[in-house]
């Protein structure tokens, strides 16, 4: 279906309509340092625009939701961080066992990132990756045994709570809550799968993958509409 017809599904009724969009990689470009990750002027414009035409906006993310919060900074946008993790009241318990274990950890300091409820150990400035890919899937090994969740998305490791919430429970409970039937969703890594699966059968669903060369093949394969950069998906928005 052309991308006209398919955003159409939400500009024809937008008080019908939620957003559900990624960070990095999608509102803000991916940088070395994820420290220095935040989305251009131009597009916090277009946020600005979209939160009052729209029944809801939310920022869906694997950081937390007050850092997310504080790097978007537009009022009137849902955050939810770690994964949707914040939305479950079972994962509170879990964040001292991750704070010990990124401690635990041998990582570089500036390429270990604690989120809170989850961690992210980053590669993407190391001088060997296949080294460094090794050390983290002994790393990977090693939370498993401990009875956490390890996966591998672009450039990184993330370790997190096994309790089952993910992206998709977070879009489906706000979706739920408002009542909502329809939906675009925006990701970039495996992790937004979930997000993409869980407006499975809605009529009024948009699945929009920006893709780069480190995208799994599986995200652009189910995605409604593809982008190459996150300029490209600043214009899509435009046409929202």
């Amino acid at each position: 279906m052309a991308t006209d017809a398919l955003l159409a599904r939400l500009t024809s009724a937008p008080a019908e309509a939620g957003l559900f969009l990624d960070f990095d990689g999608v509102l803000a470009p991916i940088v070395p340092r994820p420290e220095d990750a935040y989305p251009p002027a131009k597009t916090r414009v277009e946020l600005e625009r979209l939160v009052v035409r729209y029944a809801l906006v939310g920022v869906v993310s694997g950081r937390a939701g007050e850092d997310v919060r504080a790097r978007v900074g537009v009022e009137g946008i849902v955050y939810v961080g770690s994964h949707g993790l914040e939305l479950n009241p079972e994962a509170e318990r879990w964040r001292q066992r991750i704070r010990d274990f990124a401690s635990s950890v041998a990582w570089a300091d500036d390429q270990t990132e604690l989120k809170g409820l989850t961690i992210s150990f980053h590669f993407r400035e190391a001088a060997d990756e296949r080294a460094a890919v090794r050390a983290l899937e002994a790393i990977a090994a090693r939370a498993t045994d401990e009875g956490l969740v390890a996966r591998f998305g672009r450039k990184v490791l993330e370790v997190l709570p096994p309790i089952g919430s993910n992206k998709g429970t977070a879009v489906r409970h706000l979706l739920d809550g408002a009542g909502l039937k329809r939906a675009l969703v925006a990701g970039d890594d495996t992790t937004d799968l979930d997000a993409f699966r869980a407006v499975d059968g809605m009529d009024g669903a948009v699945r929009v993958a920006v893709v780069s060369k480190e995208s799994p093949d599986v995200l652009r394969e189910y995605a409604d509409i593809v982008v190459e950069s996150t300029d490209e998906f600043l214009d899509l928005l435009r046409r929202l």
